[in-house]
C-alpha cells in the first residue's frame, strides 16, 4: 500500500510517517517509482508507535523497544534492558510530577497571600 493509503487506515498524517521513517521506526520498500510501499504489517508498527508515543516514549526509546513490542497493545517481550528503561522512564515521569507538586503548591501560595491582599484593601 502507498503512504496515502496507510495514512487512511492508521488515521496518521503522512508527515509523521515520514517522519517515523527519518527516525528509523518504520521501513517501507520503495517501488521503481522511487514510492514508499509498506505491507499490510505497517498497520500494526504505526499503531504500536502511537500507543507508545501515547506511553510518553521518545522515538529513541520506541527504536530500541519496537523489536520487542507484539500485538496491539503493544505487548512487550522482554529484551536486554528493556525493563530498566522502562522504569528510568517512569522514574523520569515520577520525578516531573513531583517536581510541579511542587510548583503548584508554591503558586498557591502567591494567590492565597494575593487573594488575601485584595479582601484587606
Amino acid at each position: 500500500m502507498l503512504i496515502g493509503e496507510l495514512s487512511r487506515r492508521t488515521g496518521v498524517n503522512t508527515h509523521q510517517l515520514r517522519y517515523y521513517e527519518a527516525q528509523g521506526l518504520l521501513e517501507p520498500a520503495r517501488g521503481a517509482n522511487g514510492y514508499r510501499e509498506y505491507g499490510e504489517d505497517a498497520i500494526l508498527v504505526v499503531t504500536q508507535i502511537r500507543r507508545l508515543l501515547g506511553a510518553g516514549l521518545t522515538t529513541d526509546q520506541i527504536r530500541y523497544l519496537l523489536p520487542c513490542a507484539s500485538g496491539v497493545g503493544p505487548e512487550l517481550t522482554p529484551c536486554p534492558e528493556l525493563l530498566d528503561m522502562l522504569r528510568a522512564r517512569l522514574d523520569g515521569i515520577d520525578e516531573r510530577m513531583d517536581a510541579l507538586a511542587d510548583t503548584r503548591k508554591a503558586l498557591s501560595t502567591y494567590v492565597a497571600a494575593t487573594e488575601r491582599a485584595l479582601a484587606v484593601a
